[in-house]
């Protein structure tokens, strides 16, 4: 019963927490894009139009109001699920935006994510199950090189190397320009390519996702194999593993069918929060890649300094990290008993 009381409350806590949490977050972009230097009429329409017609487009988006009634304009539309509309995209609104680019960021963020936890939980549990050994230490290793590498870099060095010289996949994009790509209800390719019953665009959407996936997978899972090695190595002191392995029962058994599973606990946390931050995040795999996702179109909005559209697809990424967090939050209080709130 105790427990039950603790839970709710903590529920009802994190539900009460979540829109200070993007209240701070909203009120934080707005304040620093109208701090950073530059003027968002000047990258629209030059700093050698007339002034005339720069004073008209800036009292046009409000901009000429002061910057306590913008905030309050700001906060009334986001109240009203009004996310803007883009300043630099002739009048298209942000959740149009958000239609149109998301599905490309979802679709290389699972894939992404696939390859990061095969490779991390694999890499992880080989390292924990020969502790202090070359395989230990290579996992170690590991773990350190890809946390340290620049994603960027590393993504230039994978298509240098299989685009360019060995030209197994494209350099970049999501679909050949002279095609044309899976039509369907989801807008991700490989999900609409089944749908449609199309092996051959599966295959080629599957040929463009290669480089991007393996790019931001490889340099993620790093993180998992940190925390799997970590946890797992406990997990293999415990007594209840040493009387496994006093009734006989094979190390490789212990490690898949017992440890592993308790060791994997904080992993589904880490896992849950970076594949939301992932989806705001991946700016430096899309630009690279020139991936038509999200991420990327943050990119151009902020160096148009498209206000609108930076604020909007700023909230939208914090909602879904919020509810993200919550989600795994109460999962692991209602999964773990050794939770106490």
């Amino acid at each position: 019963m105790a427990r039950s009381s603790a839970l709710r409350y903590y529920i009802i806590t994190r539900l009460l927490l979540a829109p200070l949490m993007l209240w701070t977050i909203t009120t934080v972009v707005f304040l620093l894009l109208r701090a950073t230097p530059g003027d968002p009429i000047d990258a629209l329409l030059g700093p050698r139009a007339p002034e005339a017609v720069k004073d008209s487009l800036r009292q046009q988006l409000g901009l000429d109001a002061p910057l306590i009634v913008q905030y309050l304009r700001y906060l009334r539309d986001l109240f009203s699920f009004d996310l803007g509309t883009s300043v630099a995209s002739q009048g298209q609104t942000v959740w149009e935006i958000i239609g149109d680019h998301f599905p490309a960021t979802v679709e290389l963020t699972l894939c992404g994510m696939l390859v990061a936890a095969s490779v991390g939980l694999t890499v992880g549990a080989i390292a924990a199950a020969k502790p202090n050994s070359p395989l230990d230490a290579g996992g170690r290793l590991f773990g350190i090189i890809t946390y340290a590498v620049p994603m960027y870099w590393f993504g230039m060095l994978l298509q240098l190397l299989f685009a360019v010289q060995l030209r197994w996949f494209p350099i970049g994009t999501r679909f050949p320009l002279s095609g044309t790509p899976p039509a369907g209800p989801t807008g991700l390719y490989l999900l609409d390519s089944v749908l449609m019953g199309r092996p051959d665009l599966f295959v080629t959407t599957l040929h463009h996702l290669a480089l991007p996936s393996l790019t931001l997978g490889i340099l993620i899972s790093g993180v998992f194999e940190r925390i799997v090695r970590v946890n797992l190595k406990q997990t293999l002191r415990a007594d209840y593993v040493e009387a496994a392995r006093a009734r006989g029962i094979p190390e490789w058994r212990i490690v898949t069918a017992h440890a592993l599973k308790n060791a994997l606990i904080p992993v589904v946390t880490v896992l849950g929060l970076t594949f939301a931050s992932l989806l705001g995040g991946a700016v430096l795999t899309e630009v690279t890649f020139s991936w038509p996702g999200l991420a990327n179109r943050l990119y151009e909005a902020i160096a148009q300094r498209d206000y609108p559209v930076v604020q909007g697809l700023m909230v939208f990424f914090a909602m879904i990290v919020a509810l993200v967090s919550i989600a795994i939050d109460l999962l692991n209080a209602y999964v773990d008993p050794r939770i106490r709130y």
